[in-house]
């Protein structure tokens, strides 16, 4: 799909605030109502805009860990790891997963209350995976930045 210069200045403004009304988006980006609507619209039926969500702000809630996991496998085979991300998506804990290339085949970013909630995944998710090698924790200290949009140029 082809973005025109509008289109990506509204989806500029919809990632810094989701919740604007279609009247203040279109004067934002200088179109009448209307118009501002059927291009919405569009990027989401194109699905450019996969869905829109409220960022919660974890300091307003009981603590939790922030977990980075670097995964190695034994095998590297396709089944092997379609296998793995299967499971990594039925996981709640995890919010994000990479497969990346280098000495580490995947790397977790989780989000547990505690460790005794950390060790039962562990347990679920890593140690009872049979192509499991090896796998090493980080233990976030700080989040020093965290973005969800997207570069559009």
């Amino acid at each position: 799909m082809l973005l025109d210069r509008t289109d990506k200045a509204i989806l500029r403004e919809l990632q810094q605030d989701c919740s604007l009304t279609n009247v203040q988006l279109a004067e934002k980006v200088a179109l009448s109502p209307p118009a501002c609507h059927k291009r919405v619209q569009r990027l989401l039926k194109e699905e450019v805009i996969d869905r829109r969500v409220a960022i919660i702000n974890n300091a307003k809630f009981e603590p939790c860990l922030h977990l980075v996991v670097e995964v190695m496998m034994e095998r590297d085979r396709k089944d092997l790891n379609a296998e793995f991300i299967r499971n990594v998506q039925k996981a709640p804990q995890v919010k994000e997963c990479y497969q990346v290339t280098g000495e580490v085949d995947f790397v977790l970013i989780i989000t547990v209350p505690d460790m005794p909630t950390y060790e039962e995944l562990c347990n679920e998710l890593l140690y009872s995976n049979d192509n499991l090698r090896s796998f090493k924790t980080l233990i976030s200290m700080n989040r020093a930045k965290y973005d969800t949009q997207v570069d559009i140029r």
